[in-house]
């Protein structure tokens, strides 16, 4: 296999002599940092009972450039995450021969629905009926297969607080994720979530995220088949892992804090 940045693919001798000093060292840090969070979630999975392989890492590649995600999958990995169409789709293109999922994960508009859905094969962001029937509509006219969503659930909505922010209230999750399952087109796999930033449960992820798993067993109590739960990022993926998530969606402890691209 090649791809169109980098040339021979997937890995290997072929890979790595084909890169440049600079590239070969981004390479090489990519690697340790994703030898770092490994360890973290290998941990985390020790320390809550749990196998290894009942968590997923997406790295998040969000305003870096195809050339990372390029050096991601030579490392093994095989979910990515955006969380804007108007990078992803670019990205997604260059990277199209790459054996990766990807996942969008950011607050997505009803008119780019047409666009994520050419390239992600999981939207984590699904908050609202609208968007359910503009996914569901692109999926048609894509001629594609399922695509898997989510039920974002904005857990400070249940305490009255963060009005406008992305997501739905806990009480409301069980309405959503039906029409998801009965919506043809769409396959409804879980529930995602971002710690709160007001409410009781502000600042405190590991209660945050017990109550998302609260919630995710009452939607799969409904639908067996929405297993997935999607919780925690770079500073708190442990406190995810012992509440059950299942992927967690980790950046800055990848990537690094180089300057981003633009």
């Amino acid at each position: 296999m090649t791809n169109d940045i980098y040339g021979p693919f997937p890995g290997g001798p072929d890979f790595a002599a084909a890169l440049t000093e600079g590239q070969r060292a981004r390479y090489e840090q990519l690697g340790a940092n994703l030898d770092v969070v490994e360890r973290r979630i290998a941990d985390a999975c020790a320390a809550a009972g749990r196998p290894r392989a009942e968590v997923t890492l997406i790295v998040v590649t969000k305003t870096y450039p195809a050339e990372d995600t390029a050096l991601l999958a030579g490392l093994g990995v095989t979910d990515v995450a955006e969380n804007r169409d108007q990078d992803a789709a670019p990205k997604a293109e260059l990277c199209g021969q790459l054996p990766l999922d990807w996942h969008f994960v950011g607050q997505l508009q009803t008119n780019k629905a047409r666009s994520v859905v050419r390239y992600s094969d999981v939207v984590h962001s699904v908050d609202r009926a609208r968007l359910v029937d503009s996914l569901a509509a692109a999926v048609r006219a894509a001629e594609r297969s399922p695509l898997g969503c989510l039920v974002q659930v904005a857990l400070d909505k249940e305490a009255g607080e963060g009005e406008h922010r992305a997501g739905v209230a806990p009480a409301e999750v069980l309405a959503l994720a039906e029409k998801i399952a009965d919506t043809p087109g769409l396959r409804l796999d879980g529930v995602m979530t971002v710690a709160p930033l007001a409410g009781p449960l502000a600042g405190d992820p590991a209660r945050a995220f017990a109550r998302l798993a609260e919630i995710a067993s009452d939607v799969r109590a409904a639908h067996p088949a929405a297993t997935m739960v999607s919780a925690g990022m770079s500073g708190d993926l442990e406190q995810a892992i012992a509440a059950g998530a299942t992927h967690v969606r980790v950046g800055t402890a990848v990537l690094g804090v180089r300057s981003p691209l633009g």
